[in-house]
């Protein structure tokens, strides 16, 4: 899904290249777009709206500055808004004051899940802590597959 949404948002901001000022028919033709792309990744239609409304009083009527394209400027300033939208950078996993520290992932199957718990486990472990991984199914015992039990042997010391 955010591979889709990635090469949506780049077709919208390669149009925009080419122009010497952005103007707010410009802005508005791609936010448009943009709009479309983050209500069809089932973003909620209030958020979109939220974030199309701060994205668009930020750049219009600004001069492009002069390393940077009319898209460019657009793509740092959603980026920007993207960045806040998600609760900015720099935010840590607050481990539990009683161990363990829980970490529950959900996703749908092949969204990258198992991949995901090998590199906070690796992380943790580089850290060190010692990550177990388990992979809980509602329907028995687990079903660990070649990525599952890779993951568990790039942690293992």
């Amino acid at each position: 899904m955010l591979d889709s949404l990635s090469t949506r948002l780049q077709t919208i901001f390669d149009k925009l290249g080419g122009r010497g000022r952005l103007s707010e028919e410009n802005i508005q033709e791609a936010l448009r777009e943009v709009r479309v792309a983050l209500l069809e990744a089932d973003v909620n239609f209030k958020v979109v709206r939220a974030f199309i409304d701060r994205v668009t009083d930020k750049p219009v009527g600004q001069d492009v500055l002069t390393s940077l394209t009319p898209a460019q400027q657009v793509v740092k300033v959603v980026h920007g808004e993207l960045v806040e939208l998600l609760g900015g950078s720099g935010h840590r996993l607050t481990a539990a004051t009683h161990p363990p520290t829980v970490i529950m992932l959900m996703g749908l199957q092949g969204s990258g899940k198992t991949t995901t718990a090998a590199k906070l486990a690796r992380l943790y472990t580089k850290q060190g802590q010692h990550p177990l991984l388990a992979a809980p199914t509602p329907s028995g015992p687990p079903r660990w597959t070649s990525s599952g039990r890779s993951a568990l042997s790039s942690v293992s010391p």
